[in-house]
């Protein structure tokens, strides 16, 4: 079969096109033919060797962690899935993944795609829809009414969290550049804010709940527009204990693990019409390198996707 991988880390230059055999399955597994990946930024920090001590890899590995295809092949455990079911999945980020033409993935950490989605919308939902949900819901404990910061709306986590963050109830504060104004309240913010126009503290009252998926001196500017008693939950870098006790809030890191569960609820807004997710570029597996450098860009709408068949 197919598939893209590294042989060591660095830049788009190690990602390869080769040949290998395709995955055997444990019992507990699900073979997936892949119909489509997607790309997150995890996945070139992981190719230039940024997360090698966190998830220490014996090269060469297939990379992609958001998938979605057709079962081809069940484990003898596995009950709750047969062949030619449709089905989509954030797989364990410690095995092969999913740029490649099939996939092995634990039964428990697939679901059946909705039928409103296709399988680029199924791919493109996984991993980020999983990561907005942790953040608002399971860390942050959003109540309707609440009002939220999402940093970087228009991006791959942030369109995804605005739509989950208006479904809960939510009174909805997401950052774009001027271009993207017009898509932040599309997706359903309450305001949106140009974060090139003039400090976020003199457009944005206090907020709850700030998710952060920029760090650096985005969330070093979030802590002064929590209420007394708010979160600052980040995907990106640790919040400082010092700085939340300094005002009087938490800080919260989140790097997510496969939910089923989740997948299962956000499953639930797609089916009520909440949540869509949004693709603004779609490659083959022979364009990964233009894919890995239009994540790099930090300037993707939604997300990027690839088409594997």
């Amino acid at each position: 079969m197919r598939a893209v991988q590294i042989k060591q880390y660095g830049g788009t230059e190690t990602l390869q096109l080769v040949q290998i055999d395709t995955p055997k399955i444990n019992a507990d597994d699900l073979l997936i033919q892949v119909k489509s990946a997607a790309i997150n930024p995890v996945d070139w920090k992981i190719r230039e060797g940024y997360l090698q001590e966190f998830i220490p890899y014996t090269l060469p590995v297939t990379l992609g962690w958001d998938v979605a295809g057709i079962v081809i092949e069940i484990g003898a455990e596995v009950s709750d899935f047969k062949v030619g079911d449709e089905v989509f999945s954030r797989p364990d980020i410690s095995r092969n993944g999913s740029y490649a033409d099939f996939i092995a993935v634990k039964a428990n950490e697939a679901v059946l795609k909705s039928t409103k989605l296709d399988f680029a919308q199924a791919a493109a939902l996984p991993l980020a829809g999983i990561t907005a949900w942790q953040c608002l819901v399971d860390v942050g404990q959003l109540q309707a009414g609440q009002r939220v910061l999402i940093h970087a709306g228009a991006g791959g986590v942030g369109h995804l969290a605005i739509q989950i963050a208006k479904a809960k109830g939510a009174i909805v504060i997401a950052t774009a550049s001027a271009s993207n104004q017009a898509l932040l309240t599309q997706l359903g913010a309450d305001q949106a804010v140009d974060y090139t126009k003039a400090p976020l503290s003199e457009q944005i009252e206090a907020v709850d709940l700030v998710i952060d998926t920029m760090g650096g001196t985005v969330q070093d500017d979030s802590w002064a527009l929590l209420k007394k008693g708010g979160m600052l939950v980040s995907v990106t870098q640790p919040p400082s204990e010092e700085t939340a006790k300094e005002f009087g809030v938490t800080g919260v890191f989140v790097f997510i693990e496969p939910s089923s569960r989740i997948l299962g609820e956000l499953n639930a807004l797609v089916e009520a019409d909440k949540l869509t997710p949004l693709i603004e570029h779609r490659f083959s597996l022979e364009q990964i390198v233009e894919a890995h450098q239009q994540s790099q860009s930090g300037h993707t709408r939604g997300k990027i996707v690839i088409e594997v068949s």
